[in-house]
Formats: C-alpha cells, structure tokens, sequence
C-alpha cells in the first residue's frame, strides 16, 4: 500500500508541470487576442493623428501579439472555430503588413484605414462567436456617431430635420448605455471611465435638445464635443 501510494505521488509530481503548463497556454490563449486589439486601437489612433514613430510602437507590439495568437491556433481558442480565425489570422497579416508599409512611407491615415479594417474584422468574428464585451460595444459607437456627425452637417445647412437628429443622438445614447452596462466593476468605477461615458451621454441628450430648439450652432459645438468622447473611449476602451 505505502509503494502504490509513492509511485502515485510520483506519477502526479510528473504530470503537474504538463498540466500547470497546459493551463498557462489556455491563460495565455486567452490573453492573446485583447493584447493585440488594445495594440491596433491605439496605433490606429496614433497614425490617424498623424503620430507615426508611436503608431509603429504600437504596431510592433500588434504584429508580435499577433504572431503568437497565430502560433495558437491549434490548441483552444474559445468560442472560436479553427476555419475562422485562421482566415482572419492570414487577413490580418496581410493588413498589418500594409499598415508597416504606409506608416513607413508615413502616410497614417492609409496606415489607419488598414488597422481600422482589421479591427472591424476581429469585431466581427468576435460578434459571430457571440463574444460581446466593453471593447466590442465601445468599437461599435463609432459608426453611430458617423451617423450623427452627418445629420448635424446637415442640420447646420438646413437640409436636415431636428426630429433626424433626436433620433441619430438617442441612437448614440442607448449604444453608450449599453456600453456601461458592460463595463466591468474595476473599469465602470474608474473617474475616466465615468467622466467619459457620462460626459458622452449627457451631451447625447443635449444636442436632441438644442436641435429641438433650432440652434445649429449649439448642435454643432455638441457634435464636435461627442466626436471626442467617442475618440477618447475607443482609445481607452475599445
């Protein structure tokens, strides 16, 4: 009996730095695709405003975090299928090396459209998994606000109904709520989480408000102020 028990306690002695091993690499796996996405929205923000020596930091770190999540494809990747990350693995490649290219050529904003459409395909394939967290939600703002930065020229020209912009801002208003709810409880109690969020959906609701009452110069300035919210949340958060 005190043999069987020794030569278990030795089987398992062996096999706890495989299984301790075989637990980091999921960890790991895990961790992989959020590196790289906090990479790319940053770089991506960096090339578009014309930073390109931070954009190519940040888009060093990309690649490498990418390089390692394609290393991973064989072992578990969540709720992802093996087809398609690896057509995304292959697409991002291909982006991120345009990316290098133009930022090289220092042409950011070629280099931004490149990592902005990587993005949204990691989005995508994340949204097709049914994975939908903060950096999802907050990713998703931009084109809302697009919508609403539209309406507004329009409205400041006259060729736009306050009832259009009501709606394009209550729209940006419940996709900012909704962000919040996701927001974990470390990030959601955060001040710059807050002031950002709640600053943004205060002004979504006061440039319905200003439309509703005809002055376009006010919706304007409320425009531009949203338009930086959203920038600032995508940087941090998206």
């Amino acid at each position: 009996m005190l043999r069987r028990a020794i030569l278990l306690s030795l089987v398992l002695s062996c096999l706890a730095p495989a299984l301790r091993l075989h637990a980091a690499d999921k960890a790991d796996v895990a961790a992989l695709m959020p590196a790289a996405m906090a990479s790319l929205r940053v770089a991506a923000s960096y090339a578009r405003t014309g930073n390109v020596g931070l954009a190519q930091i940040e888009l060093d770190d990309a690649r490498r975090a990418w390089a390692r999540l394609g290393g991973r494809t064989e072992r578990a990747m969540g709720p992802y299928s093996d087809k398609s990350l690896s057509g995304l693995i292959a697409d991002g490649n291909d982006r991120l090396s345009q990316a290098d290219a133009a930022l090289t050529a220092g042409d950011g904003a070629r280099a931004a459209a490149d990592i902005g459409a990587l993005r949204r395909s990691i989005h995508a394939l994340r949204r097709d998994a049914g994975v939908i967290e903060l950096s999802d939600c907050v990713f998703e703002l931009a084109p809302i606000m697009d919508a609403l930065r539209n309406v507004a020229t329009r409205f400041a020209s006259n060729t736009a109904e306050a009832g259009e912009i009501v709606q394009a801002s209550a729209a940006l208003h419940a996709q900012l709520q909704r962000c919040n709810d996701l927001a974990a409880p470390d990030i959601a109690g955060q001040a710059e989480f807050r002031r950002l969020i709640d600053g943004a959906t205060a002004s979504a609701q006061e440039i319905g408000r200003a439309a509703r009452e005809g002055d376009a110069g006010l919706v304007h300035r409320y425009e531009i102020e949203l338009q930086s919210f959203v920038n600032l949340l995508d940087f941090r958060f998206g």
